[in-house]
C-alpha cells in the first residue's frame, strides 16, 4: 500500500483514476465462469486460429474423382463444379471453413425435373436452424425466412454427439482455451497504454508535498527528457526508467503456448503453424512425417471423408467420390517418380495406374514413367 501511495503522490494520480486505468488490463478471474462465449468472427481474429483453418482449407487444391467398384468413372457436372457461380476449389474451401468454425456445413441442393442434382450451394451455418420433432427426428431446415425439406439440404458434421442434431466444432468445444488466448492477446496489446504502469519514476531525496509532486510531474512531461532529449532536474530529483523487455511486454512465452494449444485443437502440426516447439529438432524427415500424420489423422477423417460421403450420397448406385489424397501425401517429384518406377518394375502397378495417381490423362500403355 505504501508503494502505491508513493507512486500516486509522485505522479499526482488520484486513487480512483489509477484504479480505473488498471481495470482495463487486469487478467480475468480464474474462477469466473461467466466469460462471454467466443464467436466465429472473434476466434478468427486470432492469427493462430486463422492460420490453422487456412491450412485445413488447403484441401481445396486436391482433385475429386468418381469411382464405381474401384474403377474411375466420368464425373457428373456437379462434381466438377458443385456451385456454378464459383470454382470447385472455392466450394470445397467454403465447406471446410464452415466445418472448422461451426462444426456444421449445409449444402442447398437444386435438382432437375428427373431428380438429378444440378447445383449445390454452401450456406452460412450461422443462419441455419434445424427443426426436429419431439423424438429428435429432423423435419426440416430453416434458413432465413425459408423452410427447406430434409432432401433439399445436405448436412455435413464435424463431430457427431449422441442426442444432438448439430455437429460440434473446435471453436464450440474449446471455449475456455480460446477465451484465454484472446485475453492474453488483448492484455499484452493494452499493456503500454492502459496498464497504469509508468514509463519511469521521478525520485527525490527530499520530502515533496502533493503540489510539488504534481509540478515535478508536469515539468518532466513538458521537458525535452520526455521527448528523448536532455532532461534538467532539480530539487534532488532523479529519473529511473521502468524497463520491460519486448518478449515480456508481448508475453511471447504464453502466446507461443497458445499457438501450440490451437494447433492441437485443430489437429495441425506446429511446424505448419510456423510455431517453435521446445525440445524438438525439426528435420526434413520428421516434418514430412508430421504432415503425413496431419493428412491421415486430422484432415482426412474429419473433413475429407465427410465431404466424400456427402458427394457420394448424391450419386446413383454404388458410385463413390474420393479425393486424390496422394497430392498432399507425396513429397518431391524425384522421390515420387522413383517409387512409381519401383512399383511398375515389381509388377504390382501399371503405367496406366501410375498416370491415374498423378492425375494425368490415360493415353494407354507407356513404357516408362
Amino acid at each position: 500500500m505504501g508503494i502505491l501511495t508513493n507512486l500516486r503522490d509522485y505522479f499526482g494520480v488520484p486513487e480512483t483514476e489509477q484504479r480505473a486505468a488498471r481495470t482495463d488490463i487486469l487478467p480475468p478471474s480464474r474462477t469466473d465462469s461467466s466469460s462471454p462465449s467466443v464467436q466465429m468472427a472473434e476466434a478468427l481474429s486470432l492469427a493462430m486460429v486463422y492460420r490453422a483453418i487456412n491450412i485445413l482449407a488447403s484441401a481445396k487444391q486436391m482433385s475429386l474423382h468418381v469411382y464405381k467398384d474401384e474403377e474411375k468413372m466420368p464425373s457428373p457436372a456437379f462434381i466438377r463444379q458443385p456451385d456454378v457461380s464459383i470454382s470447385r476449389s472455392a466450394f470445397i474451401e467454403q465447406t471446410i471453413v464452415a466445418l472448422a468454425t461451426n462444426g456444421n456445413a449445409y449444402w442447398r441442393i437444386t435438382r432437375d425435373a428427373q431428380g438429378r442434382v444440378q447445383n449445390l450451394k454452401c450456406l452460412n451455418p450461422l443462419d441455419m436452424i434445424i427443426v426436429t420433432d419431439t423424438e429428435g427426428n429432423i423435419q426440416g431446415f430453416n434458413y432465413g425466412d425459408k423452410r427447406y425439406r430434409p432432401d433439399e439440404i445436405q448436412h455435413l458434421m464435424l463431430m457427431r454427439v449422441p442426442g444432438s442434431v448439430y455437429g460440434l466444432g473446435a471453436i464450440q468445444a474449446a471455449q475456455r482455451e480460446l477465451r484465454g488466448a484472446l485475453d492474453t492477446r488483448d492484455y499484452s496489446s493494452k499493456w503500454f497504454s492502459n496498464s497504469g504502469v509508468p514509463n519511469g519514476v521521478l525520485k527525490s531525496d527530499q520530502i515533496l508535498s502533493p503540489d510539488q509532486a504534481q509540478a515535478a510531474k508536469e515539468a518532466w512531461n513538458a521537458s525535452a527528457g520526455a521527448k528523448n532529449g536532455v532532461a534538467i532536474l532539480g530539487n534532488g530529483l532523479n529519473y529511473t526508467p521502468v524497463y520491460l523487455s519486448p518478449a515480456d511486454a508481448q508475453f511471447l512465452e504464453v502466446q507461443n503456448f497458445n499457438v501450440t494449444q490451437v494447433a492441437r485443437l485443430f489437429g495441425v502440426p506446429s511446424s505448419l503453424m510456423l510455431a517453435p516447439v521446445e525440445g524438438t529438432s525439426l528435420t526434413y524427415q520428421n516434418v514430412e512425417q508430421d504432415w503425413i500424420g496431419f493428412v491421415r489423422f486430422s484432415l482426412a477423417p474429419s473433413y475429407l471423408v465427410e465431404i466424400e460421403d456427402a458427394f457420394s450420397m448424391l450419386l446413383p448406385g454404388r458410385n463413390q467420390v474420393k479425393f486424390n489424397i496422394d497430392s498432399l501425401l507425396r513429397s518431391d517429384t524425384l522421390t515420387r517418380y522413383q517409387a512409381h518406377k519401383i512399383a511398375i518394375e515389381a509388377g504390382f502397378m501399371t503405367a496406366a495406374e501410375v498416370r491415374n495417381l498423378e492425375d494425368l490423362p490415360n493415353i494407354g500403355s507407356t513404357p516408362n514413367v
